[in-house]
């Protein structure tokens, strides 16, 4: 009798391993994850078991039973990190497209209302201005030259542009005024000095000055700014994952596929944990992010409102301080020839001008309301854009995990938790580095920030700085693209070759504090039990008590 019970037991025990976590009475077969595992593209394993197997060589997936060999393991892991770096190109590529259109858009909104100035300038300084505008076009391509240079990021210092310009067409007049008398080059030397030096050029120019200033630094900011945020989104979504995370989002996505739960999504919490762990560098750059894209709309809706109406005016308040300056003819004579000397008999304001003055009349285009509906909706359009991307690096994780997690009624009930089809039950940690201390899905060395990541947090300071001065007219001195701190495009001064305006001195931070270990919580993840099945060893005890008989 003892010899049948002994061989019941021995059977019962020999057995017994090859239960399902069900407590199935059959070992659970692999073939879900055979057929998986190809159509993934991958070459089947020799190895790979038809029946699960114990998991204690497994790596990353938990060691209970499973279907899948170290190999499998390996490759669903490469598997991974190839799909994951797909999906966060994907995620850029919306943001940098619009971007870039946003850029594209303005710039050809600017070059468009430049053209067109110029053409309105042509086309009425030539019946108005008659020999003095023809024998002097190159002066005013010259000013339109500038500008367009100046916004588009080239090394223009903006003011002593309109200074010149100011300064030679005063000298034009001057001397078409004075054609009658023989001009030598010291005295010609002498004019030019002295219009620098008194400022002759009369109120018109003056205010004009300042309204092209204030619309062209803010203007040309704008558009540096769209090109900064693309390039950083550029820069920053380059850097690769570590392989810890790595790790983490391949046992979060394949693992119940060896686990036999080919159906199982990971709960929402868990997936946000996973996500925020692989990107919390990234989101340290939300501060510095939404204060960057706060300053562009402030810029776009205080400073650009009017840029159509400022481009388009150009000619008219050319023309009209040139009659001002005919009008204080007298007066810029008399000044010149007490400082440079007399130029004879002649020299009468009226001379050289003919019947100009009658000519005088206010130049409009035409078309500048279907231009300022453009430029406003175009700059709205950008403003809202900016907004939506205010928050982008601290809602990547939201938006990695929005179509891969269990979704519907009694859904966190029966999710992939990393360990088993149960609850998640650990809390989903906040945003940046140092909140990853307890993150309980992802190992963060909190004291060692990616560098790669983190150097991009000073250029967007120093934009915003920069944006904020232009809110005021403040031209920052921004230097050719090959100064620039930040990479292609964003012509921003990098040391001492700004010759103008304070530098700006990066802020002392504090060092990153030292904390202690985490708290070992790797396991704590779902209310179901994650032991293995105990039946063998109870038949073993009950086996041995039998033989002691």
């Amino acid at each position: 009798m003892d010899f049948f019970i002994l061989a019941a037991l021995v059977l019962c025990s020999l057995t017994a391993p090859a239960l399902g976590d069900k407590g199935s009475s059959k070992a659970r077969g692999c073939s879900d994850i055979h057929r998986f595992y190809s159509g993934k593209g991958l070459k089947q394993d020799a190895a790979a078991p038809e029946f699960e197997i114990s998991g204690e060589h497994l790596q990353i997936c938990p060691q209970g039973y499973t279907c899948c060999t170290s190999k499998m393991e390996d490759n669903l892991a490469m598997i991974s990190r190839t799909e994951i770096e797909g999906l966060l190109k994907e995620t850029r590529r919306p943001l940098q497209s619009s971007l870039s259109y946003s850029q594209n858009t303005f710039n050809g909104y600017m070059d468009n209302l430049m053209n067109r100035s110029m053409t309105t300038l042509h086309d009425h300084f030539t019946s108005t201005w008659d020999l003095l505008y023809s024998r002097n076009s190159q002066l005013f391509r010259d000013l339109y030259k500038d500008l367009r240079d100046y916004y588009q990021g080239g090394n223009v210092n903006l003011e002593e542009a309109l200074n010149e310009f100011w300064t030679k067409l005063l000298e034009k007049i001057f001397y078409q005024a004075n054609k009658q008398n023989s001009i030598g080059e010291d005295y010609q030397e002498c004019v030019s000095k002295k219009i620098e030096t008194l400022r002759l050029f009369g109120e018109a120019p003056h205010k004009m000055t300042i309204q092209v200033t204030r619309t062209f630094v803010a203007a040309r900011a704008f558009l540096q700014g769209l090109t900064m945020t693309r390039e950083v989104v550029g820069k920053v979504l380059q850097v690769p994952l570590s392989q810890k995370c790595i790790g983490a989002i391949m046992r979060m996505t394949y693992c119940q596929h060896c686990r036999g739960m080919p159906t199982a999504k990971p709960c929402v919490n868990y997936c946000s944990n996973v996500m925020k762990g692989c990107l919390a560098n990234q989101a340290d750059l939300h501060t510095e992010w939404s204060h960057l894209a706060d300053t562009m709309i402030e810029v776009g809706e205080r400073r650009l409102d009017d840029v159509d109406s400022v481009i388009l005016s150009l000619p008219n308040q050319i023309s009209e301080a040139m009659f001002s300056m005919i009008d204080n003819l007298a007066t810029i004579n008399s000044k010149l020839f007490q400082g440079c000397g007399s130029l004879g008999e002649g020299g009468a304001p009226s001379s050289g001008f003919g019947d100009i003055a009658s000519r005088r009349r206010v130049i409009v285009d035409d078309r500048l309301g279907g231009s300022a509906n453009k430029m406003s909706e175009s700059v709205s359009n950008i403003n809202m854009k900016l907004r939506e991307m205010r928050s982008y690096w601290i809602s990547l994780p939201k938006v990695l995990c929005s179509d891969r997690v269990a979704s519907g009624t009694g859904a966190e009930d029966k999710c992939w938790n990393g360990m088993n089809r149960a609850r998640y039950l650990p809390e989903v940690i906040g945003d940046g580095l140092a909140s990853q201390i307890n993150n309980p899905e992802v190992e963060v060395d909190i004291t060692k920030p990616d560098m790669k990541i983190r150097q991009q947090i000073m250029p967007l300071k120093i934009m915003t700085h920069r944006l904020k001065n232009a809110l005021n007219g403040k031209d920052m001195d921004f230097q050719d693209t090959s100064d620039d701190v930040s990479g292609s495009g964003s012509g921003m001064c990098a040391d001492d070759t700004c010759s103008r305006g304070p530098r700006l001195i990066a802020p002392v931070t504090e060092r990153a504090m030292v904390y202690p270990d985490p708290p070992k919580n790797k396991e704590v993840r779902s209310s179901a039990s994650q032991s293995l099945p105990s039946i063998s060893i109870f038949l073993l005890s009950l086996l041995i008590l039998l033989l002691q008989r």
